[in-house]
This record gives C-alpha cells, sequence and structure tokens, in this order.
C-alpha cells in the first residue's frame, strides 16, 4: 500500500512542479511586457515634452525676437521747374517724348512720344497761358525721329516697330477751319539692320537721311529709292544729322572726331556721289553729339572728354583745308550730353541728364546753368529758327526757354557794327535792330520776378 501510494505521487509532484513553471513562467513574460509598455510610454512622454519645450522655445524667441521694421524710402517729389528764362511748358503727352523738330516756316514745333503720339504745337503761343495742339497717332508703331519737309506740309519718322522710314503729310481740312490732319503717306523698305538714331530731310528737298547705331548712313529719295549708302567707319554710331543748308550729312560715333560728307547733285538735279567734305577732330574721346548753325559755317561738338568745342567750318575743304577751332568750354556734367547751336551761331547750348548750360560762343564763357530741368533724362534739346527760343524736352513735357544769351550777344554784336558802319541807312537799320532787340530783352527780364543777371 505504501509502494502504490509513493508511486502515486511522483507523478503529482511532477504535475505540481510543471504548471509551477507554466505559471512562474507567464508571469515573467507579463512583466517583461509590462516594462516594454512602459518604457514605449515613457518615450513618448518624452518626444511631447521635447516638442512642447520646442514650440515653448519658438514662441518665446518669436516673442523676444521683433522683426525689424523696413524703413520705406520715399522717392523726393519733382518740383515742377521754374526759372526766369522759362517761357512755357508744353503738356500733353502721356508718355515719354523722344524727338521734336521745328518747321522751317518758323511757324510750328513737331514733337514725338512713345505712346504713339505726333502733336503740332503753334511757336507764336509759346508767350500764352494756354497751348493748343493739333495731334495725330502712329498706326500701330511708334515714330522715334522726326524731322519736317523744307515745305512746312510734311515730315518724315523713323518707326520703333518696324525700325523704317513713313513719311507724313499735314493735309488742311475741308471745313474751312484752317486745321490740319496728321496723314500717314509712304513707308518706305526696311534697310537698317540696328535702331534708326537720325533723320533728315534736305532743305533743297532733294534727299533724306537716315542713321542708325551701328555705322550706316542710308541717303534717300523722296520715293524711298536707296541713292547710297554710308559706313561711318566709327564702330557705332551716336548721333546722324543732315545740315540745315542741305548740303552736308554727318555722323559722331566711338571715335573723337566727327565726320562730314557732301551729297552732290549734277545742274539737271540728278544724284551724282556722296564725297568725304571734313572732320572736326580736336576732341580726345567719343563725340557724344553735335549741332550746325543755319547756314552750316559753324559747329559744335560735345565730347565724352569733358568739353564741347565750337568750330569754324566756313572753309576751302576741296582744297585740303580743315575746320577751325574757335573756343573750347570745359563740361561739368557727366555722362551722355546733348548739344544745340543757335541758328547765328552766338549761343550753344549743352544739355546733360536734367540739367542745361547756356554758353557765349564769342567769348567762350558760361552764362548760364539751370538744374532739374526735367523729372527725367534729357531727350532733345534745339532752338527754334529765330534762336529766340531753347526747347528741351524729358519725361512727357516740353520745356520753353527765352535764349537770353543770345539777345545779350546780339545786341553786343549791332553795337559793334554801328561803331563802324558807314552811311546813314546802314546806322539807322542798325539802330532800328537794336532798339527792337533791347526792347524784347527787358520784356523778358521784367516779366520774370526774382531774376537775377547771368554770369
Amino acid at each position: 500500500m505504501t509502494e502504490i501510494v509513493e508511486q502515486a505521487s511522483v507523478p503529482l509532484l511532477a504535475v505540481t512542479a510543471a504548471v509551477g513553471a507554466i505559471v512562474l513562467l507567464f508571469a515573467l513574460l507579463c512583466n517583461v511586457l509590462r516594462r516594454d509598455k512602459q518604457k514605449e510610454q515613457t518615450i513618448d512622454s518624452d518626444k511631447t515634452r521635447t516638442q512642447e519645450s520646442l514650440g515653448n522655445d519658438k514662441s518665446s524667441a518669436s516673442k523676444k525676437v521683433k522683426p525689424t521694421a523696413t524703413k520705406v524710402v520715399k522717392k523726393a517729389a519733382y518740383v515742377p521747374f521754374s526759372h526766369p528764362w522759362l517761357s512755357c511748358t508744353l503738356k500733353g503727352h502721356s508718355s515719354r517724348i523722344v524727338s521734336l523738330d521745328f518747321s522751317p516756316n518758323g511757324k510750328y514745333l513737331l514733337t514725338a512720344s512713345e505712346d504713339r503720339a505726333l502733336m503740332l504745337w503753334s511757336v507764336k503761343e509759346f508767350q500764352q497761358k494756354d497751348h493748343k495742339y493739333l495731334r495725330g497717332n502712329v498706326d500701330l508703331d511708334s515714330a522715334t525721329q522726326v524731322a519736317f519737309s523744307p515745305d512746312s506740309r510734311a515730315f518724315v519718322a523713323s518707326l520703333s516697330n518696324e525700325n523704317a522710314i513713313r513719311i507724313f503729310r499735314l493735309v488742311k481740312k475741308e471745313d474751312g477751319s484752317h486745321n490740319v490732319t496728321i496723314t500717314g503717306a509712304v513707308t518706305f523698305s526696311k534697310k537698317h539692320k540696328t535702331d534708326i538714331i537720325g533723320v533728315g530731310i534736305a532743305s533743297s528737298g532733294r534727299f533724306i537721311m537716315s542713321c542708325s547705331g551701328d555705322t550706316t548712313i542710308i541717303i534717300w529719295d523722296l520715293k524711298g529709292e536707296v541713292l547710297s549708302t554710308i559706313d561711318t567707319r566709327q564702330m557705332s554710331n551716336s548721333c546722324g544729322k543732315v545740315s540745315p543748308c542741305g548740303r552736308f550729312v554727318a555722323s559722331s560715333g566711338f571715335t573723337p572726331d566727327v565726320k562730314v560728307w557732301e551729297v552732290v547733285f549734277d545742274k539737271t538735279g540728278a544724284f551724282k556721289e556722296v564725297k568725304r567734305a571734313f572732320e572736326l577732330k580736336g576732341h580726345s574721346a567719343a563725340v557724344y553729339h553735335f549741332s550746325f548753325n543755319m547756314d552750316a559755317r559753324r559747329m559744335a561738338s560735345v565730347s565724352k572728354d569733358g568739353t564741347w568745342k565750337f568750330w569754324d567750318t566756313d572753309v576751302r575743304y576741296e582744297m585740303g583745308q580743315d575746320p577751325k577751332l574757335l573756343s573750347t568750354g570745359s563740361v561739368s556734367f557727366q555722362g551722355p550730353s546733348l548739344i544745340a547751336l543757335s541758328p547765328d551761331g552766338l549761343t550753344a547750348a549743352v544739355g546733360n541728364n536734367t540739367s542745361i548750360a547756356f554758353w557765349d560762343t564769342e567769348s567762350g564763357k558760361e552764362q548760364e546753368v539751370m538744374q532739374d530741368v526735367h523729372p527725367e533724362p534729357m531727350t532733345c534739346l534745339s532752338f527754334d529758327i529765330s534762336g529766340h527760343y531753347l526747347v528741351s524736352s524729358g519725361g512727357k513735357h516740353v520745356m520753353v526757354l527765352h535764349n537770353v544769351v543770345g539777345f545779350k550777344a546780339t545786341i553786343a554784336e549791332l553795337e559793334e557794327k554801328l561803331k563802324s558802319a558807314s552811311g546813314p541807312g546802314m546806322k539807322e537799320r542798325l539802330k532800328s535792330q537794336l532798339s527792337i532787340t533791347r526792347e524784347t530783352l527787358e520784356t523778358i527780364l521784367t516779366s520774370s520776378n526774382g531774376h537775377t543777371e547771368s554770369k
């Protein structure tokens, strides 16, 4: 019996041990799983605290660091130009004026702007308060350069997009109102490879000139046929013009000279040739711009070398004579400049950016400097046919200035002529001219409040 009991207890102990082992293993497993879960919760909690900490840091940083206030620099408002010599301001264009020209009959000023508009102004209204204008438009394009025909009934213009030449006519209306319309007539075929920078019509009406920014000048007949093509050999052209006398075409550019050619026709009026006439040599750097007086016996040039020069071009160039340098002036302006010579050659004006300086060509002395004439860089500078006015464009407006320097120079010249005049008839004419000029100058100066005498 005892043996049976002992035999039966052995399996019971084994079973009990096995169950205890299983329970112990299960407990250990649960403990391990519980620790892993706590560890994950701890890691998640740390991540949360880290993110909150970073968020707080960012929030704190955003609170502590204030953005630097950007100072808005306001552009100074343009103060309308005022000067005792200012006759009037012509307003009408809505965009930058790029070219202008006076009619040979002295009655009109033509202006062209980037707004496609062509405007015709009356010179006789320059001293009035109101300034009417006749407007025309360039169809699907805009004019970049304009020049009147000799009869003042038409003008030639270069086109911006097409880069070609077009002739416009001024046609009187049939309603008897004396008003005219501006009508495009003929467009020449495109020949220039780069932008046209200058146009002109000979006073004889025999040819039209166009000059482009490379080294090309083209001489056309009035029907648009090419008579001659000139290579200026100046690397690039900066200015191209026809002389008011109608004999010459000239150009300046990268080289330190101005080259002048004569356009020759035979006795029957047929085109013959273009031949080199003379050169203005004396500058040491590129010539920005130049100007003729009315009969082309005088010229003026302005250069990158900081000088402007006044020349006697009344020479026998066929015999090899060179133009004579009459005077030189130092220009205080920096950068590209414009120069205009009065029809009588007594006054030169140099324009640069927004400033204009007047010079007496006989003495070579600077007489007056005007600052901030325009709100934008100057595009055009020209005397009218009478020499009484100097006009300049910059931005949307044209400034019309009295040529006070010219009036004073004319008075001095008439006084000298009167001293050597022979015969009562000559003296009376000179006295009359002198009296009229003095009265005109006095009217200009006395009607200008606050005028101070020029230098």
